[in-house]
């Protein structure tokens, strides 16, 4: 099973023209198809979407925390309003959030999480997706 989620991983990453340490993914998020840069590095993780004036409908950037458990976000120095999905290992939506532009305020996952998906505020109302929906096509890094 592991090994058929990886295949069809490796055959729906975009090369997109993007700077060297940059990942794309194609995720499903139920019907709705989104872009994200893949974040994995602490390095990346803490630039995230900063100084960002701009992110398109359909992309966003897919965080993957190093161990599972409740993890945090802030916006500063990112000034757009954004939305953040945290899902567990298996990709199931645990909690949806709105971020508010250059804030500094800390906000946490209600449950334990692997990872988050930050796209434009109010994108997951627009899709009809929330807790207990499943994001497909999520690495898995053992």
């Amino acid at each position: 099973m592991r090994v058929a989620f990886l295949s069809s991983l490796i055959g729906l990453i975009c090369l997109c023209p993007v700077a060297a340490s940059e990942l794309q993914l194609e995720l499903a998020v139920g019907e709705a198809r989104l872009q994200a840069e893949y974040a994995r590095s602490p390095n990346e993780r803490a630039r995230g979407l900063m100084e960002r004036t701009e992110l398109p409908g359909n992309q966003g950037m897919l965080f993957r925390f190093d161990d599972f458990r409740r993890h945090c976000l802030w916006m500063k120095d990112t000034p757009l309003p954004l939305s953040a999905a945290f899902m567990d290992e298996q990709g199931r939506i645990v909690d949806v959030i709105d971020l508010e532009p250059l804030s500094t305020a800390i906000r946490c996952s209600r449950e334990p999480a692997r990872y988050a998906l930050e796209v434009n505020q109010g994108w997951f109302r627009q899709h009809r997706q929330g807790v207990g929906d499943q994001v497909k096509v999520i690495p898995v890094v053992d």
